[in-house]
């Protein structure tokens, strides 16, 4: 008795990408609802299944959709925005900022769209994002009918979709519980980094993870820079500072994993976290590359994956597994290396188990989802086809299949596309609004090209410092005094320093522009002597844009370079409007109290004669954070004996200019 079914795929070459690496031709693949039902030969399903549709599929290649591993799909409306650039030239002066001005809801919808469409058409199945606003992206995920894990970013910093972190996990929350257990959707919480986040951040974020059981997705050890940093800051390396902090409790999805040693990849193993190698983003960012057979060779799930489309700049996933292949081969100089059919594996099962999905994905077996893909490997690049050797077919897909030969995709057993056609998205609309929209963008950069800002990171190693920080400024009368107390045994002076200060003030006549701060540091010995010199460069925004209740709390950005020239060649090169000079003698403790981490600045400002300030300054994250740590300032200052005095919320810039 025959048992009846939706599909009957047959006359194809199956390659389930399964345990055994089983193939079938000619093969046959039995679909019913959302599931596979049965694999195998043709003649043997013939006879056991009929179907409401049968597919004759004319010898292609029947095979898992494929399984981008890592990429931030609303990128794709800033492809090619900015090439050929430093990192930081290209993230400061162009990504950061059209993020700001544009990234919404709307934005990331549409982005999401038109990445499902190039992903669809290339043979992409389910692929896994880190963005904002991705309630917005899993919804566009969800009517195109693809299968994502769709993680939400949680950083230090103020974000397009929230203003503070405290925002960024609540919006998290409020999304993993509307998503948990959509049969597309997998939520999940996504950490950017290490070095974007802190220590309260990760922990929250793996409790969050932990609670709902979903996946954490996180960049891990991308740049030799980063890695240096945190041995640096931490003294180890990024993986046992994040095991530390028990991030290893969550199922954790590993971005890069590029600058890891033998050590950290049994690390990585021991607590089943997948890892996600993108060998474009690596060699066009130059961040290195990945240590993928080693991982391979010590158990870890590792998958593939194309990384956003600002930094790839493409979705095409047979294009990245040939490459990864390719890179494993020339980086080791063994061509044995990450052979065909291990690199088409880290697409399909081992990415799907990468992405803690492999019960539902990633292989054509019975009981697991219906997401498949039809390739034609007839066309002339793909011809002839050599049958004397099982590996010939592996190969035929990684060396020399293009994603244009995708013909057909199935999503959880619906239709995507048929005979190249897509069936789910309206590609010509979306790439309308998305020209629109480049318009725009377009518009807002020529505006921005000679800003100060512009020109600044043009200059090179910038960097954004981070936006909020608890600060209180009092004048004092009698210093002498604050000096002695800094002894007393509540608090702990963990360093100390003293320079001298002269600030250059550049105003310029479009108020918006901000002032650019030029600083000559002479740091001072206990004899009074110059012992080093460092200059610098800050761009300081020109109005406090959130004090959250208790005037200690500043909101501003701020953007440091180093000043490697004179004075002189920057005042040709900004044409300040006027300036101001601020000399001051500063005394700096870094500090500990209740366990919590201030620096106090005690300033003598003897030009112009101003007198001399107190300032209680610590970084902050949270309005939580800040809440606690403005309650501890106000401790200090009466612990200091300045507690009566009266509070001044100015710069010293905005005294002298009001």
């Amino acid at each position: 008795m025959t048992q009846n079914v939706d599909t009957l795929f047959t006359n194809a070459i199956v390659l389930t990408m399964d345990e055994n690496l089983i193939q079938y031709d000619p093969g046959a693949v039995a679909v019913k609802g959302d599931s596979i039902v049965a694999v195998g030969f043709e003649a043997e399903l013939k006879k056991e299944f009929t179907a409401s549709e049968i597919i004759d599929c004319g010898g292609k290649v029947l095979m898992p959709g494929l399984v981008n591993a890592h990429t931030h799909v609303p990128m794709t409306l800033v492809r090619g925005l900015a090439d050929d650039l430093r990192l930081d030239v290209w993230l400061m002066g162009y990504m950061l900022p059209v993020e700001r001005q544009f990234v919404s809801p709307e934005f990331v919808r549409l982005g999401t769209l038109i990445a499902c469409a190039e992903q669809i058409r290339s043979g992409v199945t389910t692929f896994n994002d880190m963005y904002y606003f991705e309630d917005d992206i899993a919804q566009a995920t969800a009517d195109a009918g693809m299968r994502a894990v769709c993680g939400e970013s949680i950083m230090k910093y103020p974000a397009p979709d929230a203003a503070s972190y405290d925002d960024s996990l609540a919006y998290a929350r409020e999304f993993i519980k509307k998503w948990k257990g959509h049969p597309l959707i997998v939520p999940a919480i996504a950490p950017h980094a290490p070095y974007s986040t802190n220590p309260e951040i990760i922990r929250a974020c793996v409790d969050l993870a932990k609670e709902f059981d979903v996946p954490l997705h996180i960049h891990i050890s991308e740049t030799a820079f980063e890695v240096e940093n945190m041995r640096k800051e931490q003294g180890m390396p990024v993986i046992p500072y994040v095991k530390k902090l028990g991030l290893f409790e969550a199922k954790v999805i590993a971005a890069h994993c590029v600058h890891i040693d033998t050590g950290e990849i049994r690390t990585l193993q021991h607590a089943n976290a997948g890892v996600a190698h993108n060998p474009s983003s690596n060699l066009k960012l130059a961040s290195g590359f990945a240590p993928v057979q080693k991982m391979l060779d010590d158990g870890l799930n590792v998958g593939v994956g194309t990384d956003g489309p600002a930094s790839n700049n493409d979705l095409d996933m047979f294009e990245e597994v040939r490459l990864a292949s390719f890179v494993a081969k020339a980086s080791s100089n063994d061509p044995t290396v990450l052979p065909a059919a291990t690199a088409l594996l880290m697409a399909t099962r081992l990415g799907a188990q990468a992405l803690h999905l492999g019960h539902i994905t990633g292989s054509l077996e019975v009981g697991k989802r219906a997401d498949l893909i039809l390739v034609d490997t007839s066309p002339l690049h793909n011809s002839p086809r050599f049958k004397r050797d099982p590996q010939n077919a592996y190969a035929q897909l990684v060396f020399a299949a293009k994603s244009t030969d995708v013909t057909d995709v199935m999503v959880n057993g619906k239709w995507l596309m048929r005979d190249h056609q897509l069936l789910t998205l309206n590609e010509k609309e979306l790439l309308a609004q998305a020209r629109e929209l480049a318009v725009k963008i377009d518009a807002f950069l020529t505006e921005r090209e000679q800003s100060v800002l512009s020109k600044l990171i043009a200059l090179g190693g910038s960097m954004e410092e981070e936006s909020f920080e608890v600060q209180v400024k009092v004048k004092v009368t009698e210093p002498a005094t604050v000096i002695q107390n800094l002894k007393r045994a509540e608090i702990e002076v963990t360093a100390y320093k003293h320079y001298r200060q002269f600030d250059e003030y550049f105003v310029f006549d479009d108020p918006n522009q901000g002032r650019l701060r030029f600083r000559e540091d002479n740091f001072i010995n206990e004899k009074g002597e110059i012992v080093n010199t460092r200059s610098r460069l800050t761009l300081l925004g020109v109005k406090r844009e959130d004090e959250m209740g208790h005037d200690v709390l500043l909101s501003r950005s701020r953007f440091l370079a180093p000043a490697t020239q004179s004075l002189r060649f920057y005042r040709e090169y900004f044409k300040p409007k006027s300036e101001i000079s601020v000399e001051k003698d500063r005394l700096r403790w870094h500090i500990k109290y209740k366990n919590t981490e201030f620096f106090i600045n005690l300033d003598e400002v003897k030009e112009p004669a101003m007198g001399t300030f107190l300032e209680v300054k610590s970084r902050t994250w949270s309005r939580k954070d800040a809440d606690l740590k403005a309650e501890l300032v106000r401790e200090l200052l009466d612990m200091l004996g300045v507690g009566s005095a009266e509070t001044v919320t100015q710069d010293y810039i905005e005294i002298l200019t009001a």
